[in-house]
């Protein structure tokens, strides 16, 4: 009893460490959120509303490079390797933001940070993945949301509290974004002390290695047999033929991957990363002073973190459809009631706490349904043989529409105003109901392999040739 006690605490161990990569994703991205107003206010890097956009969304250019070089770096060099390279780039680029000395060097700095960033969203998850028990993966794996969200709200207090406390200081923002290399130390140390993924030492013929690495966090016999599957698995994805760009001819194979890129524009359009990232020039717009509005959006924070548990649950109760629909359904009228009400209340003292109280709202809509769907339907809808295209293609697009979304948001709220921006987002909104309700399956309770084929019965072209290994 006391040995499998060490095998669930050191298995703890694995995840506590390997979800700092996902405490600093959520730092990283919600840190900028409270910084922002006051660098714009400083002499050093004088922003303007697009350049603001290029420090915030030079993060999210970086991070569409880094998820698809991070997946090819964690296959060459390791998952563990790969997390270790990530703790130092995302050290190094925090510090490097920390003490630009103007725009251009800040704008640099935010893109290698991104890389980062990138990287670990891809990485960190399949590390997991590979780590955990079958019958609890979906619970570590979804532990890792939590902990971005986690950081997000992290960010949120520091910022406010240092703000609050240091807000007449030119260089407030100084003091808010090293924070973020703390965590990257310990994921730094806390990597160099457990394991490689067993998967990846048997796709590199380190058989015996990963019998040793299984016997740390299973018993024994189930050890062996998991490395017996590990090696079944990994010798029919060797013979079978991966997908390659020219199999997007293939009708049916077109379709997984048109699908896979709607459901993640469907997850950025609704303009959450608006509030992820402008929260408190937001709530500055509609009327808060800017202590007040850091101290306003925790509340965007917590609701995030609160939301994200509800969502894990519902996942296990709810259908995928109706679940993605609510959620979109709550975020457009949310959305749609901002506006509404940063017209009718323009100027009123009321106006920043109704605000406040719709991006709560909106968020609780978003991270309760919309990303905890997004993140499982994609790791659904693809058959293996087209999950390495499939994810690669979906999470470069991710990452891309954020990096819009994060670049032109600021020049909307300086061009058009606060309620125009979020009308734009409202007809998003629709779109994305639309989109959902009219091409996108149910896919809970279904098989990988009952999936793959009811996404064949749309190909009617007679000429392709389908066999074990090949998809054309």
């Amino acid at each position: 009893m006391g040995k499998q006690g060490n095998q669930h605490s050191f298995l703890r161990t694995i995840i506590l460490v390997s979800t700092f990569g996902g405490l600093l994703f959520g730092y990283d991205t919600g840190v900028i959120n409270g910084a922002l107003p006051y660098m714009s206010e400083s002499d050093q890097l004088n922003l303007n509303s697009f350049t603001q956009g290029l420090v915030t969304s030079a993060l999210l250019f970086g991070a569409a490079f880094g998820a698809v070089v991070g997946g090819r770096l964690a296959d060459y060099n390791g998952r563990r390797k790969t997390i270790l390279y990530l703790a130092i780039l995302f050290f190094v680029s925090t510090i490097g933001c920390t003490i630009s000395p103007n725009a251009a060097v800040m704008i640099l700095c935010r893109f290698l940070l991104g890389l980062a960033v990138g990287g670990a969203s891809v990485t960190v998850p399949t590390y997991l993945a590979e780590m955990s028990p079958a019958e609890s993966r979906g619970k570590m794996v979804t532990q890792n949301e939590l902990m971005i969200v986690t950081g997000q709200l992290l960010a949120f207090t520091f910022n406010a509290i240092i703000g609050n406390m240091l807000g007449e200081n030119p260089h407030v923002w100084r003091y808010m974004l090293p924070i973020a290399a703390i965590p990257a130390v310990f994921l730094f140390f806390g990597m160099l002390r457990v394991p490689e993924s067993p998967r990846w030492l048997v796709s590199k013929g380190k058989n015996d290695e990963a019998l040793t690495v299984l016997q740390k966090i299973r018993e024994n016999k189930r050890a062996k047999s998991e490395l017996q599957e590990i090696e079944s698995a990994y010798e029919k994805e060797a013979k079978m033929e991966k997908a390659t760009f020219k199999d997007l001819t293939t009708p049916w194979v077109r379709r997984v991957v048109f699908l896979g890129i709607g459901i993640a524009v469907v997850q950025q359009i609704t303009g959450v990363n608006s509030i992820m990232y402008y929260g408190t020039e937001i709530l500055k717009d509609a009327g808060f002073q800017t202590e007040a509005a850091l101290i306003g959006n925790i509340g965007n924070g917590v609701i995030s973190v609160l939301a994200t548990f509800v969502g894990i649950w519902l996942l296990g109760k709810v259908g995928r459809r109706p679940m993605l629909i609510t959620g979109l359904v709550g975020t457009t009228t949310a959305l749609l009631l901002i506006g509404i009400f940063s017209l009718v209340f323009e100027g009123s003292a009321a106006l920043p706490y109704i605000v406040l109280a719709l991006t709560i709202t909106f968020l609780a809509f978003q991270q309760g349904a919309i990303s905890p769907v997004t993140w499982l339907m994609l790791s659904e809808i693809f058959p293996l043989r087209l999950r390495g295209l499939g994810m690669g293609v979906t999470v470069f697009c991710l990452w891309g529409i954020n990096f819009l979304v994060g670049l032109t948001f600021p020049v909307l709220l300086a061009s058009i105003g606060l309620s125009t921006t979020f009308f734009v987002f409202v007809v998003l909104g629709i779109g994305a109901i639309l989109f959902v309700k009219k091409f996108l399956p149910e896919t809970k309770g279904l098989t990988l392999e009952e999936l793959e084929q009811s996404f064949r019965k749309y190909d009617n072209e007679s000429s392709d040739v389908i066999n074990d290994n090949k998809i054309i």
